[in-house]
Order: structure tokens, then sequence, then C-alpha cells
């Protein structure tokens, strides 16, 4: 029987002198993109994840990828190869469906190639057991609150779990698992109880132990690991450093003759004083007003003053202001252009 050659290397899209680490980030990434959970009834996505599956379990396994580098000089060069009636004999094999590996379970087969090289099934490696899970990334979105305080929250997250039909081999009955489609794995909507430490912050991660991708046979789950995303706040601008902003709009006469307003802040509204003489665009500094940190201390809030000035002036306004024009000899364009004395009101 003539026998396909399968270039394991170009499958993952790795160098042949690639490492360990080299090889396993490059599988997990094509995996994600050709799962079948992540692409249902697409029959092209489940050819190219029993390829990127096949050529990891060669490729990750030491004794394995020793004895394809051995051969690959002499078959990558012919189309189809031939191989002794022999062929193969020594190898380890129990005779059953499983070749090792969670990822290989998944791979719905091998191809001719594969296994008349490493025999059609291998037991677990002595370190299978070890092997924990994939962790898996999300993100999570919080308000300035929760960030600040800490929270509870609960989420909703869609989680793989082993196959109950098949216990994850993808096979039952010698026959592909209806259930899992032979991927081992199920896809199901599941809810977790987050608990959000105070003072989080953008791109803080928070760790969910064991609600990763389930591990092999007995092997440990992997982690879920919650970016964090703070939402857009309509009063706040947050700053990486634990410092707040905000813009706080006050009135021409609480600036000139100084004032106590209400200002609000994370903790809630505080009175805050505002100096005689203030200017538009100061900033005031509220000590130990903004987020927690994790170490214990909190950021500061700044105050930016913006002056609104009265958008319709009643009568009697218009009185007091027109008298203001009158007595104040306050003149703010006075050093334009270094040109004392010239107020510009073209009185």
């Amino acid at each position: 029987m003539a026998i396909t050659f399968h270039d394991y290397y170009q499958t993952l899209g790795v160098a042949r002198d690639a490492s360990e680490d080299e090889i396993k980030k490059a599988y997990r990434k094509l995996a994600r993109q050709y799962h079948p959970d992540v692409n249902p009834r697409n029959k092209s996505a489940e050819e190219k994840f029993k390829e990127i599956s096949e050529a990891y379990e060669a490729l990750s396994d030491p004794e394995k990828r020793e004895r394809y580098n051995q051969f690959d000089a002499n078959w990558k060069y012919n189309a189809n190869f031939t191989p002794p009636p022999d062929w193969g004999d020594g190898w380890e094999n129990d005779g059953g469906d499983s070749f090792g590996s969670e990822e290989a379970r998944r791979a719905r087969g091998f191809s001719d190639f594969f296994k008349t090289l490493f025999g059609a099934g291998r037991r677990p490696r002595a370190d299978s057991a070890a092997m924990r899970g994939q962790d898996i990334e999300a993100e999570i979105e919080l308000d300035l609150e929760d960030a600040h305080h800490g929270a509870r929250r609960a989420i909703a997250v869609q989680s793989l779990f082993p196959c109950p039909a098949c216990r994850g081999r993808g096979v039952r009955e010698n026959r592909l698992c209806p259930a899992c489609g032979g991927a081992g794995i199920v896809a199901r909507p599941k809810t977790l109880e987050v608990n959000i430490p105070a003072g989080v912050r953008e791109g803080s991660v928070i760790r969910l132990v064991g609600q990763g991708e389930p591990g092999p046979g007995d092997a440990p789950a992997g982690d879920l690991l919650l970016r964090v995303r703070l939402g857009a706040h309509p009063v706040f601008k947050i700053m990486n450093n634990g410092d707040v902003y905000i813009d706080l709009p006050v009135a021409p006469w609480e600036t000139a003759l100084g004032a106590r307003v209400n200002l609000p802040t994370l903790d809630g509204p505080v009175v805050m004083a505002i100096p005689a003489g203030a200017q538009g665009g100061q900033r005031l500094r509220l000590r130990g007003q903004g987020i927690n940190r994790r170490n214990g201390a909190r950021g500061d809030q700044y105050v930016r003053l913006k002056i609104v000035t009265p958008p319709n002036l009643t009568q009697r306004e218009r009185v007091l202001f027109e008298r203001l024009a009158v007595e104040s000899r306050f003149n703010p364009r006075e050093l334009m252009n270094g040109r004392a004395g010239n107020n510009g009101s073209g009185r």
C-alpha cells in the first residue's frame, strides 16, 4: 500500500529545529482557529484540525519526533512510499483507539502515514497524567465603581468539557462519537461567580483556577484568565496609576469670590473649597480620593475648573453684569502682545 508523506513541520508552520515550546504555541494557535466547536459543520476546518492534531502528536513526543526526523529526509522527496510488511514492529500497541494526548483524541483518527510510522495505537506517555489542561483567556468589563470597591459578579462563559458520551476519547463502540463528532470535547455555557478584588486596573488579569480546558485523563484542568476592561465613565476619567480626573463646571462669581461646592467622588459627594481668584482650567487636587490600589494605598482626584457663563441672562442679571463691566478695571487682555495698558475693549 502506497503511503503519502506528511510534512508535519509545514503543517504547524514551524522550523525543523523549533523548540518544544514553539511547537506547542503553534499548535495551540492553530487548534483554536480550526477547532470543530469554533467551526461547526465546516468540513474543511475539521480536516485541518485533524492534520494539525496529527502533526502535534508526532512532534510533541521526543521519541516520535526523532523517529519522524530519521525518515523524513528520505520520504519527503517522494510523493508515496510503500513500507515493508514488518514496518513498525517493536512499537508498543494496545490495539485501542486512543493515541495518548487529549489533543490527539480530538483529531478523529490519524492518517495511514502516522499509523505506519508509529504504529496503530500508542499507550499514553507515562507523564500524560501530569499534563494540565490549556488555559483560556476571556475579557470582563467592569465599571469604575466595581474596580474601586471590589464586587462579586456572575459571568456566563462558553466552556469545554470532556464529552460524557465517549469520556473524551472521540470514539464510541469503534465509531466516531455522535455526541461530539469525534472531537472528544463538547462546549456548554457555564455561569461562574467571580470575586472582583478592590483596586483592579485596565488590563489586570483575574485567574480562576481550574476553570479552563479539561486536562487529559485525570490531569487537572487549566485556568480561566479574565482580562479586565474598564468601561467608560460618564463623570470620571481614569488613569492607570490610580488617579481620576473630573471637569467641574463653575460660575464666574464662584471663581472670582471663592466658594464651597458639592463635588462627586468615588466614595460619594464631598464639599470642596474653590479659592478666590481661581482660573478656568486650573486643577485642584484631592489627595487620597482616587482609586484603591492593591497595596492598600489610593490615588488622587484632580478637579479641573471649567467656567460656565449663564446662557440666558435675566434682565436683573444683565443690569448687574453691565454695572460690573463699568466698575471693574480688570482687563484679561492687558498683556497680549506685550502692549500694557491696551484694554482691547474698543471703548
